[in-house]
């Protein structure tokens, strides 16, 4: 009986310790990401650069348009299924609704997709100045947190 007890409790150890590495290991991986600025694009008048992020090399990568209007920087961050705005304004940088004029995704796509709690979240991420490079490392880090968990699978 004591050696049964003694051989269970090492089983829910190493299964704890398994699922605690499991976990580590999905973690990481989340927050692997390639940023790669896109060249010799006719940008138009309203879009200074754009970036792509790609989280895994089997999804399309997100795309990032930066756009200034009047003192705020506007990041565009768009995919086939989603779109919102990262902004750095007055207030600081934080995640904002897509203008209707800019929407490419239908509405009801795009809001089955992002989370609502954390678009409110993540309503000011910081209120210092950012770069582009600083920008564009907090949308990379933030992003997957903005997608509901049926669809994390978009990105990663």
């Amino acid at each position: 009986m004591k050696r049964n007890l003694i051989r269970f409790s090492a089983l829910v150890v190493f299964l704890f310790a398994s699922t605690l590495s499991y976990a580590n290991l999905v973690g990481e991986e989340a927050n692997e990401f390639e940023i790669t600025q896109v060249e010799n694009l006719f940008l138009g008048k309203s879009v200074e650069k754009v970036w792509t992020i790609g989280y895994s090399e089997q999804e399309k990568p997100v795309t990032i348009a930066l756009r200034t209007v009047g003192n705020v920087k506007e990041y565009v961050v768009r995919s086939q299924y989603f779109e919102v705005i990262y902004a750095s304004d007055e207030e600081g940088f934080g995640v904002r609704k897509i203008h209707p004029f800019l929407r490419e995704v239908p509405g009801k796509i795009c809001s089955s997709v992002l989370n609502k709690q954390q678009m409110q979240n993540q309503r000011i991420l910081t209120t210092d100045k950012v770069t582009d490079t600083y920008a564009l490392g907090l949308i990379a880090s933030y992003l997957p947190d903005l997608l509901n968990d049926g669809y994390l699978h978009l990105l990663l």
